[in-house]
């Protein structure tokens, strides 16, 4: 997947428009929109944004579900030939909607079909809709040379797929849910670091992670994980949060204990999938009483 600022002249693209935030079934349905037009000559892209549109009106740092580096190799392992991810700045988020459509998707995109949700809005204060962007193609009586393809909702239990959906679930510890809707565990991808080797000490070794600041992390506690490494697929439990036991710290880990895994990963990239809640993060009077509960919470994750 490349990601560009731009589509050399010649190159016809199928656009899909959308946050993209956790890359969610629903996400997908709107990927394979416009991976079927490949047999039609078109080349997929992904139009999205580089950090969420809300923070730049909010002043805020909000937590995303997928950072921007999980975000990429999501979308390039669904086999995605662009991306293109736009600033938000002022000039972005007050572009005229009409001349959103005609010099970014058209001109600078070579957009020649658009697909996106009913919901879709874009330009000045969302001022665009489904409405305009039909309405602005030749098929629905503009100049514009594209098609628009309008993707119904994905529906989990009753309810539309949305990244919302999926960020409560996730704020909620619901991890069963959390995957449903994403259609794969919910992760945490980082390199492991070198921690306190308490866990090593008490012959129950961590792979140790420092999630990034932007990414939304569960509640705090113990989940049953599957861990994704060079070595291979393995099981494991994880605690997330800020070990109370063993010190006073605001700084937030992911320490996984990997079942019959006996490989040094230090320094290595990993991905933790978060399948299951087990139990709260707690402050234990001992190093013994933690080891027990680790021991009780091993049984339940296997």
């Amino acid at each position: 997947m490349q990601i560009v600022s731009g589509i050399e002249e010649g190159t016809k693209t199928a656009v899909a428009i959308g946050k993209f935030d956790g890359v969610h079934s629903g996400h997908k349905k709107l990927i394979d929109e416009i991976m079927s037009y490949r047999d039609r000559g078109f080349r997929s892209l992904v139009f999205t944004f580089e950090s969420p549109v809300g923070d730049f009106f909010t002043g805020e740092k909000s937590r995303s579900l997928t950072p921007n580096s999980e975000k990429i190799r999501l979308l390039d392992e669904a086999g995605v030939d662009f991306l293109y991810m736009m600033p938000v700045k002022s000039e972005t988020v007050s572009c005229d909607p009409e001349r959103f459509v005609r010099d970014i998707l058209v001109s600078r995109l070579n957009a020649g079909v658009i697909a996106a949700g009913s919901d879709l809005s874009f330009g000045d204060r969302g001022a665009g809709d489904m409405s305009l962007l039909k309405s602005l193609s030749k098929e629905g009586g503009g100049d514009l040379p594209y098609t628009v393809s309008e993707i119904e909702k994905v529906r989990y239990k009753g309810e539309d797929i949305s990244s919302t959906l999926v960020r409560d679930a996730v704020c909620r510890g619901d991890m069963e849910r959390v995957a449903d809707m994403l259609g794969r565990p919910y992760a945490i991808e980082q390199t492991v670091v070198h921690g306190d080797h308490l866990g090593k000490s008490i012959g129950m070794p961590t792979a140790n992670q420092i999630p990034p600041d932007d990414k939304l992390l569960p509640p705090y506690g113990v989940y049953a994980s599957t861990v994704y490494t060079r070595e291979g697929v393995f099981r494991g439990i994880t605690n997330i949060g800020v070990k109370p036991t063993v010190h006073d710290s605001e700084t937030v880990s992911a320490e996984t204990h990997i079942f019959d895994f006996d490989w040094d990963i230090y320094g290595e990239s990993i991905r933790v999938g978060l399948k299951r809640f087990i139990r709260r993060e707690m402050r234990f009077p001992d190093i013994e009483a933690l080891k027990k509960q680790m021991e009780k919470d091993i049984m339940e994750a296997k």
